[in-house]
């Protein structure tokens, strides 16, 4: 009995020893296992985090920004780790020097206007073409007697402040046989639609056949559209992808992966342009209201527009760069010091 006591005695106090190096080694592996998840955590969180992008758009949210709102609806910018931020311009101008100074990551612009600002020695490239044909035309009421460009001597074109636009009325008379100088052209700004319904102007430069066109015929005052590549102005891209030189030495593969995005977005516009549309009236802007009826053409008109056909998606061409370069040098919109190839990559 007095041994078994004694042994009762030594395990009593034994065990509170063992219970007590139990638990150093549980806050042991508990504190090695905690400081590994300090150390290696944040890493993994920095990992998975999507990158931020910012794009401009070159007006208020429209029918050739469906591709965008899509992609961005339906998660395609989160797949590539793209949390994407849509603004609009608060000027038209300003997009490219925004993205330039590296205020925005990315900006919609035109190609010509591009190598222009390529001109000022602004840095910026182009991505991806957007829009593959100039949606611009020379509009003239229906019926009306100008059949060609020629048919405009000693008539009045208005046109919206872009010397570019004036070049293409030149270049379009030109090359119908007529003299630009028999041509009077007025500056009418933003005010396009009310100039020719109200016959202030025989024919206006810078109206879109997806926009004006459409707006005007809804107005009842239908317009024939002239097609500039028609008349000598080379077959540009209305609408291009465009970052800084600076955000393609920082992000590259991130930009690459936006590019993928939009191409995945663009599929969907073509294949559900209905569900389309309505992903973006959800984002129509209150100030710029958008009709339905108007928009649903309009992506009628762009979609066989943006269409790259055997190319991928906003696949560029350096033939049609090295041919706008060229224009624009022969217009004295450039200086012969730019070069085509500088002014674009492809992916």
């Amino acid at each position: 009995m007095t041994i078994n006591k004694n042994i009762n005695m030594g395990m009593k106090k034994v065990i509170p020893v063992l219970l007590a190096l139990a638990l150093f080694s549980l806050t042991a592996c508990g504190n090695t296992s905690n400081s590994n998840q300090a150390t290696d955590m944040p890493t993994a969180i920095v990992e998975n985090k999507p990158q931020k992008l910012s794009i401009m758009l070159d007006w208020y949210p429209n029918a050739v920004h469906s591709f965008l709102y899509t992609a961005q609806e339906n998660g395609y910018f989160a797949e590539q780790g793209i949390e994407l931020d849509i603004q609009m311009p608060a000027d038209t101008n300003d997009a490219l020097k925004l993205v330039a100074a590296g205020k925005v990551d990315l900006a919609l612009s035109y190609q010509p206007q591009l190598l222009m600002a390529r001109g000022e020695n602004i840095p910026v490239k182009s991505i991806a073409a957007i829009v593959r044909h100039p949606l611009n035309h020379l509009m003239v009421p229906t019926n009306g007697t100008v059949q060609s460009p020629k048919d405009l001597a000693g008539l009045t074109v208005g046109y919206s402040s872009i010397p570019l636009y004036e070049a293409m009325v030149h270049t379009m008379i030109r090359n119908d046989g007529g003299d630009p100088e028999d041509v009077h052209l007025v500056d009418v700004g933003y005010d396009l639609i009310p100039a020719i319904a109200t016959s202030s102007v025989d024919a206006i430069m810078g109206g879109f056949i997806n926009h004006e066109q459409l707006i005007l015929a809804k107005q009842g005052h239908a317009v024939v559209a002239l097609n500039p590549t028609d008349y000598g102005v080379p077959d540009y891209y209305e609408l291009v992808l465009v970052a800084s030189e600076q955000g393609l030495k920082d992000k590259q593969e991130l930009l690459a992966k936006f590019v993928t995005a939009i191409a995945q977005g663009q599929q969907y516009v073509q294949q559900h342009p209905e569900e389309a549309l309505s992903i973006l009236f959800e984002h129509e802007d209150q100030t710029s209201p958008l009709d339905k009826e108007i928009e649903t053409k309009s992506l009628e008109i762009l979609l066989p527009l943006m269409d790259a056909k055997e190319q991928a998606f906003g696949y560029q061409s350096p033939e049609s760069w090295e041919s706008v370069n060229q224009w624009l040098i022969s217009n004295n919109l450039l200086p012969d010091t730019i070069k085509a190839e500088d002014a674009f990559i492809n992916f």
